[in-house]
């Protein structure tokens, strides 16, 4: 083969590798855009025994394409107390099974689905009404692009079945498996998806390019490789997440590290799970997860009260993190730099209320006055930043700025309002509640408790898309957040109508705490409320905000 053919042959593999890599990220975005909250809620509720938590975890990744987007979600969830560390340990159990049938399913070759995904998915994007109608669209052309990509990769492997130079180097990987479950686990943690990294060995297996006993090794450390993306991105995490994560990561890398000896003691046991060094190699996959799964199941309690005693919270001096703020005041005489600078400091503004949130709703269930300081103490911190914005701001509109920086100018102070509205909500309203509950014993009803919890995680999925519209300025996603707010105050109005429901059954918990569950979703939906401004001023800029609704 001439060095030109060499060149086309990697620029055609690397040119379907990226489209298999973006188009399971495509599939993924659809899915968090259009129902993360949803998909919040529901595995928050499945922590009431181990095989339903393993079920949801399965079904979560099956939807998000990915096992470590299901960890993320469920980290939310153990940091802030509302999900036992054992409890996510068996869900990301099986988010690892999930992630295997997602596999099994997108390696079914039918050409027909290509054009009718792309017709169908295209045209619902296009001509959708609604945010969530619009993601069922994107998430048809993600799946039509996964299998274009793999159909790529195919076209473009053909030449080289025969190629000396290529049956050399796949016939030393499956002599030095080593070095393939190495490679299988790099390029899975480099292209931070397992599913991708997966599906294209598999596909090279199909191919006759990869040896079965390669190929396999490489999908064993692609599963190593899925646990460390999670395992990196969760490093600093609290250590209630990190226990968690490292559990898994022992388990699935550990189970891997065997598999491969298993492997390379009796390869003969490959042609036990197909016909076809395809299948395979796949079904190895989801055979591997699954009994991880079952073989793990019953020992998560165990494992995680190990990993508590082997790993400690860190001891920490001081709760408040110390705030440099990006306000510079060397700026001032450069506007648009300066305005640079304000917005930095706004997206700080956001994460400490978002921590704040996050750190609240735990107290509704025992409360914690050395936890309540510390949200104090960063309400305190806030209503500082606050005053510096709006002092800097003035600072810098005192030699004058042209329309479109004063419009900027103005709308940043406001911004910075709403979020010292935010926190001084939290702070003034929803711990003064909290501390009512304990200060007076009372409990909220098991639906009420648990219509709070859901609430609360609705409003948080809103205050994360502000903070990603604050960085990005995406009007897509600027007009979802500010649809967000409609939809958060229909369903603060059906949270009322039910609790005033249960009031006329006449449940004590309800009667008790009728004010405290009222008064809690009213300050919710205003913290909501403050943080959907961010996205106005986008909207406004590309002519999709009327003077009293979205065109």
């Amino acid at each position: 083969m001439d060095d030109t053919n060499i060149v086309l042959f990697f620029l055609h593999i690397a040119g379907a590798a990226a489209l298999l890599i973006w188009a399971v990220r495509l599939v993924r975005t659809g899915v968090e855009r259009g129902y993360s909250t949803p998909m919040r809620i529901w595995l928050r509720h499945s922590a009431k025994n181990r095989l339903l938590a393993a079920g949801t975890g399965m079904g979560a990744a099956v939807l998000l394409q990915s096992s470590t987007a299901v960890a993320i979600l469920v980290s939310n969830f153990v940091s802030k107390g509302g999900l036992a560390t054992a409890a996510g340990l068996a869900i990301m159990l099986g988010a690892d099974v999930g992630s295997a049938v997602v596999t099994q399913l997108l390696v079914v070759r039918q050409p027909i689905l290509i054009p009718l995904l792309l017709v169908i998915g295209i045209t619902v994007f296009l001509r959708g009404e609604g945010s969530n109608t619009r993601q069922i669209g994107r998430i048809m052309i993600g799946l039509a692009l996964i299998f274009v990509s793999l159909d790529m990769i195919r076209a473009a492997t053909e030449p080289m079945i025969s190629n000396p130079g290529t049956q050399a180097v796949m016939a030393y990987l499956s002599r030095d498996l080593l070095t393939a479950f190495v490679i299988g686990a790099v390029f899975a943690w480099g292209v931070h998806s397992s599913v991708a990294a997966v599906l294209l060995f598999v596909t090279l297996a199909g191919q006759s390019i990869l040896p079965t006993p390669a190929a396999a090794t490489m999908i064993l450390g692609a599963n190593l490789g899925g646990g460390l993306i999670a395992f990196l991105l969760t490093y600093s995490a609290p250590a209630a997440v990190r226990r968690m994560i490292m559990g898994n990561l022992i388990l699935r890398g550990g189970g891997a590290v065997m598999a491969v000896f298993v492997i390379a003691a009796m390869p003969d046991l490959l042609d036990r799970l197909g016909a076809t060094p395809a299948r395979q190699a796949i079904n190895l996959h989801l055979a591997f997860n699954l009994l991880l799964a079952l073989a793990a199941l019953p020992f998560v309690g165990p494992l995680t009260a190990a990993m508590t005693r082997l790993m400690t919270d860190k001891h920490k001096t001081d709760d408040t993190p110390q705030t440099v703020s990006a306000l510079d005041p060397s700026a001032l005489d450069r506007p648009q730099r300066g305005l640079d600078c304000t917005t930095r400091e706004l997206l700080g503004m956001g994460q400490k209320i978002e921590h704040m949130l996050i750190s609240t709703e735990p107290l509704y269930d025992r409360w914690s006055d050395s936890s309540a300081k510390s949200i104090r103490d960063q309400d305190t911190a806030i209503q500082k930043m606050h005053l510096d914005v709006k002092l800097y701001l003035a600072q810098l509109g005192k030699k004058g700025l042209d329309e479109e920086l004063g419009q900027r100018s103005m709308e940043f102070a406001s911004i910075s309002a709403s979020l010292a509205s935010a926190s001084d909500t939290i702070t003034r309203i929803m711990l003064d509640l909290a501390q009512r509950l304990d200060t007076q014993n009372l409990k909220f009803s098991t639906q009420g408790r648990e219509e709070i919890g859901n609430f609360s995680d609705r409003v948080h999925n809103n205050v994360q898309l502000a903070l990603n519209v604050m960085m990005n300025q995406n009007p897509a996603e600027a007009r979802e957040l500010v649809e967000a707010k409609e939809k958060v105050r229909k369903v603060e109005q059906k949270l009322q109508r039910s609790h005033i429901g249960r009031l006329r059954e006449g449940l004590v918990d309800s009667i008790e705490t009728s004010n405290i569950h009222q008064e809690t979703l009213r300050a919710l939906k205003q913290i909501n409320t403050a943080f959907s401004q961010v996205g106005y001023p986008i909207l406004h800029k590309s002519g999709d905000l009327l003077k009293s609704r979205l065109t």
